[in-house]
């Protein structure tokens, strides 16, 4: 009898070994950015070229974010999830596919993946910023950069 409850035990916890490997390269894979090939930009570059009007910054992150860190200064929030969010953006545009976007979220990996399904919708000025609002391996990001932002209520008047 103390044999197999020791087999069991073991079972139990390579079981539990194995489901908490699972979890972590789970975890992993989600936070890698796919590769995007188009254009990327700098946090300080996205800032100068979206108050300068040389690019259309968008910030794709939730308004639950947007709440908690503010809207980047020139930048116009739109929450990635929105059902029409192509409809919106293309009224963003004026229907031009061909104007610079640049997308930011909070560490840059929701940006690269809506930066390659808006390439693949027919955007052909698609522009990444991959530190994001929060900062990731590409750099600081916005907010710990110092750069100014808003309150969400102050971006979308």
């Amino acid at each position: 009898m103390p044999d197999k409850t020791i087999r069991t035990r073991r079972w139990i916890l390579f079981g539990g070994g194995a489901a908490v490997a699972a979890g972590f390269a789970i975890r992993e894979y989600r936070l890698i950015p796919p590769s995007y090939a188009g254009g990327h930009l700098s946090v300080q570059a996205a800032h100068e070229q979206a108050v300068s009007g040389d690019v259309l910054l968008l910030d794709i992150r939730t308004p639950r974010e947007w709440d908690a860190t503010g809207v980047g200064e020139g930048a116009y929030p739109l929450d990635m999830r929105r059902d029409d969010f192509v409809q919106a953006l293309d009224q963003l545009t004026d229907g031009d596919r061909s104007a610079p976007i640049a997308l930011i979220c909070a560490r840059g990996v929701r940006s690269a993946r809506l930066s390659n399904r808006l390439s693949e919708a027919g955007f052909t000025n698609i522009i990444d910023v991959p530190e994001g609002m929060l900062g990731s391996a590409a750099g600081p990001g916005w907010v710990r950069s110092g750069l100014p932002v808003g309150t969400y209520e102050e971006a979308v008047q």
